[in-house]
């Protein structure tokens, strides 16, 4: 499954990010890849029964108040994000194995903006 999306980072943010859920409850165990404009990285998490657990992280300047894109290449346990054109991650977890969900994830204390999202299965 291809994800692919632009964001606005605006404000004082805390990075942009979106969520790959998993098997599981919605909302319960799921992926998500943030990108983090205060701390300049970007980060694949696992959440398990809630529980958020960072598996693979690298700094990477994240701009705020600029549009950004963020891809993700998700095939069975092997996860590749592209940020702004460059590879940045490339991680396999196998925690959670069928299809799940695609949504946006954002913190409560961030300002964002999301355009152009779109969803490609294979």
């Amino acid at each position: 499954m291809r994800e692919e999306y632009g964001a606005l980072v605006a404000g004082p943010p805390k990075g942009f990010s979106f969520a790959l859920t998993g098997q599981g409850k919605p909302g319960t165990n799921y992926y998500v890849t943030r990108c983090n404009a205060l701390e300049d990285n970007c980060t694949i998490y696992r959440v398990v029964s809630g529980k958020r657990q960072s598996f693979m992280d690298k700094g990477v300047k994240v701009a705020s108040n600029s549009w950004h894109t963020l891809l993700v290449d998700a095939r069975g346990d092997h996860f590749v994000v592209t940020y702004d054109g460059q590879v940045v991650l490339d991680a396999r977890d196998g925690t959670f194995r069928e299809a799940g969900r695609v949504g946006v994830w954002t913190k409560a204390d961030s300002v964002i903006a999301f355009d152009a999202l779109t969803i490609t299965g294979r």
